[in-house]
């Protein structure tokens, strides 16, 4: 599986080629796009535009009382629901962010693509697959976390001593790579930072990454790919890491929203048709 063989791809609020999006998703079965804060902060905070395009969504920011982090809400909910609109071909404004018990994001009725949001500093990320499940972190690669002592909080015991065993320069930069891989991987599973992240580990930069056991040794197959890339976002480098589990049920090729059903949907329909042809049966047979 080449689940996340794509590169990043930038977009903007405005005349964004969004194909690349859906090729990416054709292809290896995820895309991960990312834009600006600055880009995509709503110019009208107040107005009908953004109103729509939040939907339900819309309470819980008018509720936010800090205006950077009301602002950050809205410029993520933006490039998330306009990348999902991409990947169905929809509108944004028909789309429904819903969230669950660990205020994971998806997508109400939407099914084919699972999605993933990462915010910091200036960077927006957002991650779509038609594969199974995806998380998507990013954090700043100068980033200060090895020197407060974070390695003992984060790692595993294998993790502790690969870090130790480093180049004092190199310490700090492979632990923000663990830390973004912990991150997307608790994503995508749904758990956040409530899995401790000293439960679970990942291997060297040097070799293919795989999810570990606390000691060292491989604690899932294949059905996960993880991936983690440098990004330079306006003149800052960004550490950025994808995890994609493979559900097994192969990839959904075609995500258009008109050509595609919710699974809820199908089943739904599917025993109303039995319930009419038990009741044609009955008739039938009197």
């Amino acid at each position: 599986m080449n689940a996340v063989g794509g590169g990043l791809i930038g977009v903007t609020a405005e005349d964004s080629d969004w194909a690349a999006v859906r090729e990416d998703l054709r292809r290896y079965g995820t895309a991960v796009v990312h834009g600006r804060l600055a880009d995509w902060r709503p110019r009208a905070p107040d107005g009908p535009a953004l109103r729509a395009v939040l939907g339900r969504d819309w309470s819980r920011y008018r509720d936010i009382g800090h205006p950077d982090i009301q602002s950050r809400y809205a410029a993520s909910r933006r490039l998330l629901k306009h990348a999902a609109a991409a990947a169905l071909r929809a509108e944004a404004i028909d789309l429904e962010l819903a969230y669950g018990p660990t205020g994971r994001p998806y997508l109400r009725g939407c099914d084919q693509i699972d999605i993933s949001l990462s915010h910091t500093d200036d960077l927006l990320l957002v991650g779509l697959t038609s594969s199974g499940l995806i998380g998507v972190d990013a954090e700043r690669a100068d980033r200060s976390i090895y020197a407060r002592g974070l390695a003992r909080l984060i790692c595993t015991p294998d993790e502790q001593r690969m870090l130790s065993g480093l180049p004092e320069p190199e310490r700090n930069p492979s632990l923000v790579r663990l830390w973004t891989l912990k991150e997307a991987y608790s994503k995508a599973i749904g758990q956040g930072m409530q899995f401790r992240f000293n439960e679970f580990g990942f291997g060297p930069q040097s070799r293919p990454v795989q999810l570990n056991r606390p000691d060292g040794t491989p604690g899932a197959g294949d059905e996960w790919t993880l991936r983690t890339l440098v990004l330079n976002s306006g003149g800052t480098e960004f550490v950025v890491s994808i995890a994609v589990y493979d559900a097994g049920m192969g990839r959904t090729l075609d995500t258009e929203i008109t050509t595609m059903l919710d699974a809820e949907a199908v089943a739904a329909i599917q025993e109303a048709l039995d319930a009419e042809q038990e009741d044609w049966s009955q008739i039938l047979d009197d």
